[in-house]
């Protein structure tokens, strides 16, 4: 590995899928090459149409142990849960 180049996270689209999945990590100079490198690597049978990468250092997370206090705000919201709502006996799969 070169000093220079910078860890990537990998996300493909399958031909089936809606979303991007994680599928891994890889190491490269710049994003063409991630991205390159990537088809190379998570592509090979020709599963994905569509490839993001992102440099792991741009990859901002919550911490786990925070958990309650970031989420306890929207317990306070109780209107979007669909409890208060009457649906009508036509509508299917809500």
């Amino acid at each position: 590995m070169n000093s220079e180049e910078s860890l990537w996270e990998v996300f493909i689209r399958s031909k089936q899928g809606l979303d991007h999945k994680h599928v891994g990590s890889l190491h490269a100079a710049d994003a063409q090459m991630a991205i390159e490198n990537a088809r190379d690597v998570y592509t090979r049978r020709m599963e994905g149409v569509s490839i993001w990468v992102v440099e792991s250092k741009n990859i901002h997370a919550s911490n786990p142990d925070e958990a309650a206090s970031l989420y306890d705000p929207a317990n306070d919201k109780v209107y979007r849960y669909p409890t208060f709502y009457n649906l009508p006996d036509d509508a299917k799969h809500i």
